[in-house]
């Protein structure tokens, strides 16, 4: 089979010990990433089966209508709107969705809340300009710890930020209040309270197509003053632009953010970046090699699978 992987940006899939599972396919794997049907119908237009990288490419029908030689698309990670399965189905397009490793972007999480706590990469930055300590950071133990949204990965850095000795809070829908109180998890009263008693909130959501952002101005407005916010989930269930302004009038006083509106971002040229309070990571929330590991080796399975059916 003609298999076509795209939006590979550490030219790192080739060097995965799983890749060998395509030997004897023939392999395209382009490094960069480019939009717009006729730009993808390009890139795609000899693919037999396609591996999409999380959310990175947009397959919508009009696209899937110039792909007459595509048979099967395996997504790592799960399914959401930025493919098409009703159209799929019509042009007779199977798809597999392929799970990770599970713990990747919860202790990326960890890592953002340590790291802005203890003001670690501006320590860093002073040491080597040939200074020494400038600021006082806070640890973790005895503060409130937000969390809205309590699903896997959720759960999981409610008990890291429990472990860590933090009075963790959850916020979310009522099945997922109900989820944390069952393992013994406090949940806030109101979304208003949420917001302006926790110490740090962490974003464990998923953003809906035409959806509401579920983050809002006003929101961010509650928080504290020397509150930190953590998103390693997704850029669009927080209002557009209304992080930047919150940082630039200080509620919350800090964030820190592994996801942004438009991806890549080259150049620098999101405003997030220019902020002396915001702590800014380049989505490396699931971007760790066991986790690629499990992502394209199940990838991979499925499309031999398929080619030998």
């Amino acid at each position: 089979m003609h298999i076509v992987i795209s939006d590979d940006y550490q030219n790192c899939v080739r060097r995965l010990d799983c890749f060998a599972k395509l030997r004897g396919h023939d392999v395209t794997i382009h490094c960069d990433t480019v939009t717009g049907t006729d730009a993808l119908a390009e890139r795609f237009g000899n693919a037999e089966a396609i591996v999409l990288i999380r959310d990175r490419t947009r397959i919508d029908a009009a696209l899937l209508a110039r792909l007459p030689r595509l048979r099967f698309i395996a997504q790592t990670g799960a399914l959401g709107p930025h493919v098409d399965l009703a159209a799929c189905a019509r042009h007779g397009i199977r798809t597999s969705e392929c799970s990770g490793t599970g713990s990747a972007t919860s202790e990326l999480t960890m890592l953002l809340i340590l790291a802005s706590l203890r003001r670690l990469t501006d320590e860093c930055s002073r040491l080597k300009s040939g200074q020494w300590q400038g600021s006082l950071g806070r640890q973790l133990s005895g503060r409130t710890l937000g969390v809205f949204g309590f699903g896997r990965i959720g759960a999981q850095v409610a008990k890291l930020g429990a472990a860590f000795g933090a009075k963790v809070v959850v916020w979310g829908r009522d099945t997922t209040l109900a989820k944390a109180q069952l393992v013994g998890f406090e949940a806030a009263r109101t979304k208003a309270e949420f917001f302006a008693r926790c110490d740090l909130i962490t974003l464990h959501l998923r953003a809906s197509v035409n959806a509401e952002p579920l983050v809002s101005a006003d929101d961010l407005a509650c928080m504290k003053r020397d509150a930190i916010l953590i998103n390693t989930s997704r850029a669009a269930v927080i209002e557009r632009g209304a992080l930047e302004r919150a940082l630039r009038a200080g509620r919350p006083g800090f964030a820190a953010v592994d996801v942004y509106d438009h991806e890549p971002i080259l150049g620098a040229t999101d405003p997030l970046l220019q902020l002396p309070n915001c702590l800014c990571t380049p989505h490396l929330g699931f971007v760790e090699r066991d986790n690629y590991e499990a992502y394209f080796g199940n990838a991979f399975d499925s499309i031999v699978a398929f080619a030998n059916s």
